[in-house]
């Protein structure tokens, strides 16, 4: 296909766009631990964007993208980018490798999530090695799936921008991993409040500022489609945020981090639905997914599960959530395709089992991963390295010197 060189424009500013977000995922994880691990934690996330950009290029497009195989994983035809050009083979119009590198920064983001329940306690060794086998093992055959011209793909699942690729898979998978490496010290004894909301709110920012490109450009094209993803996912994050500062405003006072959370839980919702989807309809998905994960949380809490940060209820509720929406709110008149609402009752039940493999699949094989890791390597920290901070026993600096 001929190359547009408007799309191609479009899509470039929308990779670096994204990009961002990894860096925000950092800072909007690093406000929330305690000082002596906010280096930690940021650097969890900048080596996310290095280990998943060197295992992208050599094998993980390749497992997304390549042949299908059985409708579970793609083969190994673009291995080291081999054939992924400078020209637009594919059936859109930009380069090849332009929308690898799209594709590249998705994942990126998906793995920084995932160190939500690694929070002041995960070895920085073992967060490479488990990071590496993730991106391999789980996020790849989901993008396969969905993207890639696998099962879910051929079945007619409707994801437009990662509900069940980005934000179930690392949802659950934090679920699954806070299993495996248990609390941290004095979880539920001592005051384990974020320190420092002001990154907090400024990690959001950049979220939100990202989040139009990563559903936005999944258009793969500057085109009305992608006008529309980034109204309504505007819409949702504006929606979540209302509902969860009103959700938690009846139990106390509205907090600027109930607000974040709760945008981040509406523009999680509505990735899924985004090229589906209008406006009204994005008010509806943003808003019942800042109650229902504000409720996630408080959930989490009563059970005295540490998963430190909330991808789990943020992410993997918001991400069900989103999947199913889509399956209840989808037009015809936006995206082609009706949902539930409509009388489609077998698009929801599509995406039903879609929400539900992509769930079972991510918490088994990332609980096993971290089984693996933790019997071979340890997945944690000591005790006295805990109590220390990890960002003196793992990284030698601290955010005083």
């Amino acid at each position: 296909m001929p190359i547009d060189a408007g799309d191609t424009a479009f899509i470039i500013i929308c990779t670096a766009m994204v990009m961002l977000m990894t860096p925000g995922v950092g800072l909007f994880y690093g406000g929330m631990v305690r000082k002596k691990n906010l280096i930690s934690m940021m650097a969890l996330s900048f080596i996310a964007f290095a280990i998943v950009t060197i295992q992208w290029v050599v094998v993980g497009y390749s497992l997304a993208f390549g042949s299908d195989i059985s409708g579970f994983i793609g083969s190994l035809q673009y291995i080291g980018l081999n054939g992924v050009g400078l020209d637009a083979t594919g059936t859109v119009n930009i380069p090849d490798i332009l929308f690898m590198a799209f594709q590249l920064v998705f994942a990126a983001v998906t793995l920084a999530i995932l160190t939500s329940p690694t929070a002041e306690r995960i070895k920085f060794s073992s967060f490479i090695v488990l990071g590496i086998l993730w991106t391999t093992l789980v996020y790849d055959p989901l993008a396969h799936w969905a993207w890639g011209g696998g099962w879910a793909h051929k079945l007619g699942a409707l994801d437009f921008a990662g509900g069940t690729v980005v934000h179930i898979s690392s949802g659950f998978g934090a679920l699954a991993l806070a299993m495996v490496i248990g609390k941290r010290s004095g979880f539920g004894k001592f005051s384990m409040e974020a320190e420092n909301i002001t990154l907090t709110l400024i990690g959001a920012a950049l979220l939100w500022f990202g989040w139009f490109a990563f559903n936005g450009g999944s258009a793969l094209a500057a085109n009305g489609i992608a006008a529309n993803a980034f109204v309504v996912t505007n819409i949702s994050a504006a929606s979540g945020a209302i509902t969860w500062m009103l959700a938690s405003w009846a139990k106390g006072k509205p907090s600027s981090l109930g607000i974040v959370s709760g945008a981040v839980a509406g523009l999680v919702a509505i990735t899924p639905a985004s090229g589906f989807v209008g406006p009204m309809s994005a008010i509806a998905i943003g808003g019942i997914a800042g109650v229902l994960c504000y409720k996630m949380l408080l959930f989490r809490v009563k059970k005295g599960l540490d998963e430190s940060l909330d991808a789990w209820a943020v992410h993997g509720m918001g991400g069900l959530w989103g999947a199913l929406a889509t399956g209840i709110f989808a037009s015809a008149s936006v995206g082609g395709v009706d949902g539930l609402i409509y009388g489609n009752v077998h698009q929801f039940l599509i995406q039903a089992l879609d929400a539900g493999v992509a769930i079972t699949y991510a918490f088994v094989v990332t609980y096993i991963l971290a089984q693996i890791v933790d019997k071979t390597m340890g997945l944690r920290v000591t005790e006295a390295e805990e109590y220390v901070g990890l960002d003196i026993s793992q990284h030698g600096e601290s955010v005083n010197a």
